[in-house]
């Protein structure tokens, strides 16, 4: 039976909706991305889908699920649409939970620190040095933490490639807006090894394209 597009709506400069775009090249589930304008979250029609006003949220008309926070979003599609388990692990085995582990260090340790590293370096109408000073120092510590876990290993869980590693990887498109104080060549070796042969994977590579040429139409 053919599977019908599932709706992910995001932004086209944010990272947490390509992160879903992401899981679903991998899992060859069809979809259909709807860029969405940060005023129009906040609207009446976006909202009945997402209350939080945020993305991504994904509408699945082959279920009638309608889920937001990348997470979720993430746990939901593996567990409906990876039966195999190519990229996601046994249920109830270590690695099963281990993947979660990353997943939620991914979504609460990684993606907010580095939000606010963008935030107040970029958009923030006051110039805060000390503020930005303390995010690019966690975009550092977490980064630390990765590269140790990393050394010998090649992914995260199980000598195996799963959403875990993947969805860490949009966030470091960040990376060069912090070029001046954090090398990931030299600074975290064994991270910047790991990300380069996750962005060499087609699926990865191919999203990586579609948010470049989506912020390139929005301007």
């Amino acid at each position: 039976m053919s599977l019908k597009p599932i709706t992910l709506w995001g932004h086209d400069s944010g990272s947490n909706a390509w992160k879903v775009a992401m899981v679903l090249e991998e899992l060859s589930v069809p979809y259909t991305v709807k860029i969405i304008d940060f005023p129009d979250m906040k609207k009446e029609a976006y909202e009945s889908i997402n209350p939080n006003g945020r993305v991504p949220s994904i509408e699945d008309p082959n279920t009638g699920i309608t889920l937001w926070e990348s997470g979720a979003i993430i746990e939901y599609l593996v567990e409906t649409y990876d039966k195999q388990n190519n990229f996601n692990f046994a249920s109830g085995s270590k690695e099963y939970y281990e993947a979660k582990q990353w997943l939620y260090y991914q979504v609460s340790g990684q993606g907010p620190y580095f939000g606010q590293a963008v935030w107040f370096t970029l958009y923030h109408p006051e110039k805060l040095p000390s503020v930005v000073d303390r995010y690019v120092n966690e975009i550092r510590r977490v980064s630390g933490v990765l590269n140790g876990v990393l050394q010998g290993r090649e992914f995260l869980v199980g000598g195996k490639y799963s959403y875990a590693d993947a969805s860490f990887v949009m966030w470091y498109a960040i990376a060069p807006l912090f070029a001046d104080r954090i090398n990931l060549a030299t600074d975290f070796p064994a991270l910047n090894a790991w990300l380069e042969r996750i962005k060499a994977r087609p699926a990865i590579s191919k999203i990586i394209k579609d948010r470049e040429a989506a912020m390139a139409a929005s301007k």
